[in-house]
Order: structure tokens, then C-alpha cells, then sequence
């Protein structure tokens, strides 16, 4: 009888140069121990469902012909369509994506949304392009994956350096291309198309809600707590905000432009506005500039990193003085980090549960494109706080009665879910 053997990379990888696909194999790794009978399946989450590498040419507003690499991968549909962002970044990789789209089936499934997880990339540098361009980019990249994308197939949705108006371009092509309106095909698009109350907010809101939770649990109050941030988009602005209105001291944010740091309290609302006028919060009155290293060692309760992935590393771990990680960012803390801050006592809250609002209200948004029947802001931000805080719970009951990481119990929550439908689909054919 001859022997099959198992090929966990596909062969597209180097093998010596992972990239973040490496991260979550290692997670994967990770959580095999505690899938019982399921593990027969893990092969399943080691390879994407489906792989997509596309062309774009475009005319770009001086005559001449640009062309543009573009990625759509579906990591797993077990659960329902694929669901997850289309990043425009200069050096997006199909490695990251695969990764992003892994991220995206855990985190759906650890949240319990009946969606797998897809992700989308476009490798160009929005800051070159006019806004001309960027919606030619957008539409012909839209046109390039519309096989495989749908309401009922895959729903893309915003992530980095892309929002609702690029939404709303996707859509229209892809309706154009259908002969009709379909709104439901990606989600994140502006309210007047079909888009979701309390969408925009929605990442940054449910970080709030989960760190919350994670304070609360370890005896912090949240009145006066210290709060070190980095990233000051939607994501990280929000959650400033709302931790700012909840009588917790924000004391660091970090962006593109520098770190800005007042050991007081800064004031968020003040901040917001100097970051919306000058481009970035750089130079913002009343606070002092702290370098990369200075931000990270900083004594806080509650470190957000929200900018992108693999910022907390082994070079930088063993100087973080936080309590609690609330990881905002997908991917943004290597499994190496991982080890050092749990061995160091600090509790991580990870990516796949505390980032899970922008899909959680994703979900609401395409649920209500369905039934063109539309919630109230109220309605969506507490369904949004009763569904974070139901899996916040589940993730942390699970984390105790096995004495894992809470990383590792987002896992073999969603895992499990992942793998248990799987198994009763069975093969086809």
C-alpha cells in the first residue's frame, strides 16, 4: 500500500519566506491539540478554498497604460460566503492575503457569523493616484474578480486605504455587469446606497467593548485607566474616543506621522481634529513626541496596537509594560511576541475576537440589503455589544476551562465550528 504523504504548503509559497501565511500555519499548529476528533480535517484550514491573481491595466490620466496587481482569496465557505475586506497597499502579497482571509474564517466563526472568511488586495499606492484613477483601478478590479464575488458567494467590504466610496464603485460595477442593483455584494458602502448605520465606527466600537470587558475581568477599573494607542484611523480614533468619553486617561497614539504622548490624559476630541486638518496628529498642542521605542515600553493597562500587522515582535515584546493587549489590527502581534507578553503576564485579546465588530455590523448591513429594512443606530450598536460581549464570554469560558491563551481559545472555538461543518457537508461529489 504506497503512502500519501500530506503537502501543507501549496506550491506557489516559499517555504523559506512564509510571510504572515506562516503566522496563522503556526496558529493553526497551535490549536490541533484541542480539535479532538475534528483534526482529521485541519488540512482544510492550511490551504485556501481558492486563489485569485488578477491583471488590472488602466489608463492613467496622462495617456499612459499602468498596470496593477490584484488578489482575491477565499479561504473557506464551510459556513456561508466568503466575507472580508480589499486593501489598496504598495506592498500587499498574496502570502498576506491568504493570511487575511484565514483571519477572516476564525473570526467570523468565533463571533458565530455565518460567514467563511475572503480577503482582496490591490498592490498600488493610493497616495500617487488620482481620485480618477483610483476609481478606474477600482471598477476594472472588480470587473477582473466578479466571477467569484456575490451576495451569496463572497461579499468584500473596506479595509486599508479603501472606504465607502470605493464600495460604492464596486458595487455599481458589479450591478452593471449583473443588469441589476445589487446592493448586497459588498458591504461598507455609503448609507444612501444600502450601507449600515453605525458601520463606520463599528471596529473601533467593538475594540471598545471587548477591552471593556477584558479591564472588568481583571479588576481594572476603566475611570482613570491608561490607554496607549497605536493607528488613529477609524479603528484606533474610535476606540480613543470611547474610551476617552468613558473617563479612561488616553495617554499615547501613534501613526504614520509620529508619536504624540501626554502623560495626563490627551485630549481625544482636540486630537481628532488636529489629525482631520493636518493629516496626521504630529505637531498637536499640549503633548510631547515619543520615539518607536519610547511608545512601546510605556507603562499602561491597556496597549491597542491598530495599525497593521506584525508590530509587536521578539524585538519589542520584552519592553511592553501593558496589562492588556487588545489587538485592533489584524495580525498585528507575531506568534514569538505571542509567547514573550503571555510568559511576561500580559493578557492579549486577539484580533479575531476584539477586531470582530466592522464584520459583526457587516453582517447587519447585508442582512438588511436582503430585506431592504433598515435599523436604527441605537438598534445596531446594541445588537453590536450584545454579540461582542456574548463572544468575549464564550472565548474566555473556553480559555479557562483549558487553560489557554485567549488567541488559542478563538481558535478551537471557531475552529471547531469551522471544521464541524465541514464534516457534516461531507466531500462533494
Amino acid at each position: 500500500m504506497s503512502e500519501h504523504p500530506t503537502h501543507a504548503l501549496p506550491s506557489y509559497l516559499n517555504a523559506h519566506e512564509l510571510g504572515p501565511w506562516g503566522i496563522y500555519l503556526e496558529q493553526v499548529e497551535r490549536v490541533t491539540p484541542y480539535l479532538g476528533k475534528l483534526a482529521r480535517w485541519v488540512e482544510t484550514l492550511k490551504r485556501p478554498k481558492r486563489s485569485l491573481i488578477v491583471d488590472i491595466p488602466i489608463e492613467l490620466d496622462n495617456g499612459t497604460i499602468a498596470h496593477f496587481e490584484g488578489y482575491r482569496v477565499q479561504h473557506n465557505t464551510s459556513r456561508g460566503p466568503g466575507k472580508g475586506g480589499v486593501r489598496f497597499h504598495q506592498d500587499v502579497t498574496l502570502s498576506e492575503v491568504m493570511a487575511l482571509s484565514a483571519w477572516m474564517s476564525v473570526k467570523s466563526a468565533a463571533v458565530n457569523l455565518p460567514f467563511g472568511g475572503a480577503k482582496g488586495g490591490v498592490r498600488i499606492d493610493p497616495r500617487h493616484y488620482t481620485r480618477g484613477e483610483l476609481e478606474r483601478v477600482t471598477r476594472r478590479y472588480t470587473s477582473e474578480i466578479g466571477a467569484i464575488i456575490g451576495p451569496n458567494k463572497d461579499i468584500p467590504a473596506p479595509d486599508v486605504n479603501t472606504n465607502a466610496q470605493t464600495m460604492a464603485w464596486m458595487m455599481d460595477t458589479y450591478s452593471m455587469n449583473e443588469g441589476a442593483t445589487t446592493t448586497g455584494v459588498v458591504t461598507g458602502k455609503p448609507v444612501s446606497l444600502g450601507g449600515s448605520l453605525g458601520r463606520v465606527e463599528a471596529t473601533g466600537r467593538g475594540v471598545f467593548v471587548v477591552g471593556r470587558e477584558a479591564a472588568h475581568d481583571a479588576g481594572i477599573p476603566l475611570e482613570g485607566a491608561r490607554i496607549v494607542i497605536q493607528g488613529f484611523g477609524n479603528v484606533g480614533g474610535t476606540a480613543a474616543r470611547l474610551f476617552y468619553e468613558a473617563g479612561a486617561k488616553v495617554i499615547a497614539i501613534q501613526d504614520h506621522t509620529g508619536c504624540v504622548h501626554n502623560g495626563a490624559g490627551l485630549d481625544v476630541l482636540a486630537l481628532l481634529k488636529h489629525a482631520e486638518e493636518h493629516g496626521g496628529i504630529a505637531g498637536a498642542p499640549n503633548t510631547e513626541n515619543l520615539s518607536a521605542a519610547e511608545f512601546w515600553s510605556l507603562e499602561t493597562e491597556l496597549l491597542i496596537p491598530a495599525a497593521l500587522e506584525g508590530q509587536l515582535n521578539k524585538d519589542n515584546a520584552n519592553s511592553v509594560r501593558a496589562k492588556i493587549v487588545i489587538e485592533g489590527a489584524n495580525g498585528p502581534t507575531t506568534p514569538e511576541a505571542d509567547d514573550i507578553l503571555t510568559s511576561n503576564g500580559t493578557l492579549i485579546v486577539p484580533d479575531v475576537l476584539a477586531n470582530a465588530g466592522g464584520v459583526t455590523v457587516s453582517y447587519f448591513e447585508w442582512v438588511q440589503d436582503f430585506s431592504s429594512f433598515y435599523w436604527s443606530e441605537q438598534e445596531i450598536n446594541h445588537r453590536l455589544e450584545t454579540m461582542m460581549i456574548a463572544a468575549y464570554a464564550s472565548v474566555s469560558a473556553v480559555a479557562k476551562e483549558h487553560q489557554v491563551s485567549q488567541r488559542t481559545a478563538a481558535f478551537i472555538t471557531a475552529c471547531t465550528r469551522i471544521l464541524e461543518a465541514r464534516e457534516v457537508r461531507g466531500l462533494y461529489p
